[in-house]
């Protein structure tokens, strides 16, 4: 059964209500005009904040152990210095909620493999940032 109904707001396209009843289940969508959709939303206001950190230098000053750095079985990243690359609470213009939300790169010197550049996910609270 399609039903047709005016659109509750301005627009050329109206509102369809698309009902079908197979084996006593009911499926139904609604299709509605892009118009409807508010455009002034456009994500959170902190965004610009956090993409300020963006480059800035930083020291972890906790305790942390990783365990993806190839051929190495554990990493303390305690002291270590890296570079912000990414801030990734924000996905497609909204905020989310990350658990970790800073992608640092860091480099490190191991022993018989020269310098190791790799990356990790940290919160802001396991971060000091450097001047």
């Amino acid at each position: 059964m399609i039903t047709f109904k005016p659109a509750p707001f301005q627009s050329t396209v109206a509102a369809v209500n698309v009902s079908i009843k197979a084996r006593k289940r009911v499926f139904s969508c609604q299709a509605v005009s892009p118009a409807s959709v508010d455009a002034s939303v456009s994500g959170s206001e902190e965004a610009p904040e956090e993409e300020a950190k963006v480059g800035a230098k930083v020291r972890v000053k906790v305790p942390l152990k990783v365990y993806h750095v190839n051929r190495v079985p554990e990493l303390d990243l305690n002291g270590m210095e890296g570079v912000i690359k990414q801030f990734v609470g924000l996905w497609k213009g909204k905020r989310i909620s990350a658990n970790l939300p800073y992608k640092v790169e860091f480099v490190t010197e191991i022993e018989g493999r020269g310098p190791v550049k790799f990356s990790a996910h940290l919160k802001e609270d396991e971060l000091e940032f450097l001047d």
